[in-house]
């Protein structure tokens, strides 16, 4: 709602111009990205060359549906591959809870990230029987741990790590 109207059913591209002229400020953490009318391929070659994560691309006269996945709207990520090492786990009820994952710089494994989705509950006791036998009291990964939790709860603490 602005001005008590609702912009919902407005198309994209009026919701886009009236948000500009609504948010007119300076702010690092605040922009409005600009929209773009080129082929799929330029936009995608000019991503990957700023070395980004990806794009949304929105069809220019979509309305705004609450709660809903419409197909006027895709997101296209462009991972860099990067082959990650597994230096640890997380127990839980199924068996691993959690991955710690890692990548080696010359000798030393590097901590990057937990995982969690992508395991059902079959593939959880799995990994766990396979990892069980593989425990070391040494954590491997030479930046951990990690002296405080990161901005959203990520990182790997000292009491994390004793789990």
């Amino acid at each position: 709602m602005y001005n008590n109207r609702d912009l919902t059913r407005l198309p994209l591209v009026e919701r886009h111009e009236i948000t500009k002229s609504i948010l007119r400020f300076e702010s690092p953490r605040v922009r409005i990205a600009d929209h773009f009318t080129v082929p799929a391929t330029d936009m995608l070659s000019a991503i990957q060359g700023q070395g980004l994560e990806g794009v949304v691309a929105k069809s220019k006269d979509s309305r705004y549906e609450i709660g809903k996945r419409s197909g006027s709207w895709a997101k296209y990520r462009l991972n860099s591959g990067q082959e990650l090492v597994i230096g640890g786990y997380i127990p839980g009820a199924h068996g691993v809870d959690v991955i710690v994952v890692g990548y080696y710089r010359g000798e030393d494994l590097i901590y990057v990230a937990r995982v969690r989705s992508g395991f059902v509950p079959a593939s959880r006791r799995q990994v766990f029987a396979r990892l069980k036998p593989l425990l070391i009291s040494k954590c491997p990964f030479v930046n951990l741990p990690e002296r405080h939790k990161g901005r959203w709860g990520e990182g790997l603490t000292a009491a994390d790590m004793e789990k």
